[in-house]
This record gives C-alpha cells, structure tokens and sequence, in this order.
C-alpha cells in the first residue's frame, strides 16, 4: 500500500507502539553507536542535564524574512548541495518514478531497467509540458515516460525514444532533445540529487563518516507504507522545530511529551549533517539496570538530520517517520514530505492498523502542533525585524545547522563539510 494524502486524518489518533530492529545489530557499526548513545543519554538522565553547545548563538530575525536572503539560500544550498529527494523504496523496482517539485524545479526521478536511478526537469523537450504529475508511480510494460500534450516518450534514463508523427514533424536529432539531466546517485537507501546539471555530488565527501550509520539502518530495505504532504511556513522556521526537545513539555504536552522528556538529548554532528538523541522515558528504568540489558530503541529517540532538510525518526525501530522540508515558490513557504517507512509490508490488517496509527500519529502532532506554532512565527516576523532570536546552549542543533547555513552563503555554496 503507497498513498499520498494531502488531508489531515479526521479521527484522533493513539501513540504509536514501537519495536526494535536492533536484534542482531549487537556488534556493528550500528549496535556499538546505539549503545554509545544510550549510555551518554543515561549519564545525562542522572545529572537531569542535556549536551550544551559552548555559548548561544544570536540569529537576526530578517534572516528568516528577507527575499534576497532567501534565494541567496536557493542559489547557494538547494541548487549546489546534493539533495536527498527520495527514499530507494519510493522507487522499488526498474520503471519506477518519483515527481518531486524543489522551489521551482520540477524534479522527476526514475530507475532504469538495470535498477540505476536517473533525475531529470520533469518537462517534455517539444513544448515544457509537465510529464508526470507529482508523485511516485510506475511507467508502462515498455519503461517510458510519454508527455501528454503530444506524447514524445522517453525512456527510463531520460534520452527521447519516440517523436508521434515524426515524418510529419520533420527530422529531430534525438541525441540532443533529451529530457535535461541532473545528477543522481543513490547512497545508504536515499537518493539524491543536483539540481545544478553537470555539477558532481560528491557524496564521499558530502557524507562523510554519516554514511556507515545511515547504511547500518537498512533504509533501502524498507516497504513505502504512505507519503503526505504539509504546507509549513519558511523553510528555517520549519526546519528549527526538528532540531531541539527544549520544546516538547511545553508544546507537546499531550503528545510527544507522554514518551519523550522535555529538554534532555545527547547531540552528535557530521560536517553538516546532525543527530539528536532525545530521551525517552523508559530511560529511568534503564538507568538503574546493567548496560547488557538496555533497549536503545526503547530509550532513545534518535533524530537523524541530512542537510538540507532530511530528517529519519525510529530509524532503530521497525517503523520510520522521514520528513523531507523544502522551500516554497516564496520565502514565506515550505513544503514537507512526511513518508512512512516500514521494514516489511503489512502482513495482516493488525499490522496495517499500527502503520496507521503511526502515520497518523505523527501527521497530527506535526500539522497541529508543530507547524501551527511555526505559521504563527510566520506571523510576527514583519514585527521583530531588527531582533534577534537567541539559541540557547541546550540548543546545539539549532546553532549547527544555521552555523552550515551561514557558512555556505559565505562561500556561495562549497564543497568541503566541516
């Protein structure tokens, strides 16, 4: 089952139950992290303490308001740097697509018959047309893309195989009316794309010591349960609420705050990249056992950030929340992607009942907690101009992330993370 629903889910929903896929894991990459993880957060518990960055950080209201900011942003980070676009199990087998819109890029990636994937501008070369609508889905028997204004088709790699009424048309030379090509390459079950054509991804370098975590995850593994879509306020402003649990007790009362404490996380980064370990509260139990028993799908929730704007929840756990942020047509807008990601399809109407509740869960308290508070920082921006927002030291993601921002607008989009 794959849907895309852009409709919040009329009834409540419960708290998801979750399971582990640590079993097994004890003595790689991903086992050794987990526990590692687990043992800084129950140092953390007992000192009622949070990892803390060495100072605040000061960040001008204007940033998150001002046009020419914001495509400086556009031009410096979302067309330079590779962009994760899509999970592999979106794309599950050869003929399959992906139509994704990237402020105003319309991006259509595929995988070819050899299972290679392919992005290109999702518009025919005769006369722009859209190919396919937004989505994922899956091309005929024959593996091509045909328009549907004049229906050119092309094939899985984007080069023009069928011109309808060619003899009429008149001679075209094929090799050069290709759709126009970005760059892809997929890396630990995450596709990713340039949106600049001809620029390298580098993703050796982009990904650094991230990638054996992100591969231990088992990601390209997993079954597309469902994706939807919410509209949210500048990108910033929704990518800041992903990036601390200062706020849970307070915002997430009812919700978040029943399973994780408030304000209690270990924080790791990785050039650009970032994880938030919050603490969840099965971690007093655990405290008082020995480490051979802890359970660090159970105590840990650990947030794992690919910049720009990839963020995995439960990547421990046999169910995975993705959340994919991108900017809008305009400064006051963004566009997330919400994925659920299961490690097998459902086997049973039981198993379908908890993805639900899961996708549910987190649909809710994202639209109707998080990104409502978000649209009304929208709101009062105009107001604050000339301020400043302060990030507290028990904030380190928040100055992490927008530290990378400021770095890459410094040097109009570099290579090298640090």
């Amino acid at each position: 089952m794959t849907s895309t629903d852009t409709a919040p889910p009329s009834a409540p929903s419960a708290t998801p139950v979750y399971t582990s896929m640590l079993d097994g894991h004890a003595d790689d990459v991903v086992g050794r992290d987990a526990r590692s993880v687990m043992a800084r957060l129950v140092r953390l518990y007992q000192e009622n303490g949070t990892d803390q960055a060495p100072a605040q950080w000061r960040e001008p209201v204007r940033n998150y308001s001002d046009p020419r900011r914001w495509r400086d942003e556009i031009n410096s980070i979302h067309r330079r740097v590779p962009l994760p676009l899509a999970m592999s199990c979106e794309l599950p087998e050869p003929g399959s697509y992906k139509a994704i819109q990237v402020v105003d890029i319309p991006v259509l990636i595929t995988r070819d018959a050899a299972g290679a994937v392919h992005a290109s501008v999702n518009a025919c070369r005769h006369r722009g047309a859209e190919l396919v609508a937004e989505g994922v889905g899956r091309t005929n028997r024959a593996q091509r893309i045909t328009c549907p204004y004049h229906a050119w088709s092309y094939d899985m790699a984007g080069c023009l195989v069928g011109v309808a009424g060619e003899k009429t048309f008149g001679a075209l030379e094929r090799g050069r009316a290709g759709l126009v090509s970005l760059p892809a390459e997929e890396r630990a079950g995450i596709v990713f794309v340039g949106l600049t054509p001809g620029r390298p991804l580098d993703l050796d370098n982009w990904l650094g010591d991230l990638e054996p975590l992100l591969d231990g995850l088992g990601l390209a593994g997993c079954h597309h349960y469902s994706t939807r879509v919410l509209p949210g306020p500048n990108w910033k402003v929704t990518v800041d609420g992903y990036l601390e649990g200062y706020h849970f007790a307070s915002l997430h009362r009812t919700t978040v705050f029943r399973t994780n404490l408030s304000n209690m996380a270990a924080f790791d980064s990785w050039g650009p990249h970032q994880r938030n370990a919050f603490a969840l509260r099965p971690i007093a139990e655990a405290a008082t056992q020995p480490p051979r028993s802890w359970d660090p799908a159970a105590c840990v929730g650990a947030i794992f950030w690919v910049f720009p704007g990839l963020a995995f929840s439960g990547g421990w756990r046999q169910q995975v929340a993705v959340s994919l942020v991108l900017p809008g047509r305009t400064v006051e807008e963004s566009r997330t992607q919400q994925l659920i990601l299961l490690r097998h399809p459902p086997a049973d109407d039981e198993e379908r009942t908890a993805a639900d509740t899961t996708r549910d869960w987190f649909h809710d308290v994202v639209l109707d907690e998080d990104y409502a508070t978000g649209f009304g920082v929208q709101r009062g921006l105009a107001a604050l101009d000339g301020t400043d927002f302060v990030f507290g030291r028990n904030e380190p993601g928040l100055q992490q992330f927008h530290r990378v921002v400021e770095r890459l607008l410094d040097e109009g989009g570099a290579d090298i993370p640090r």
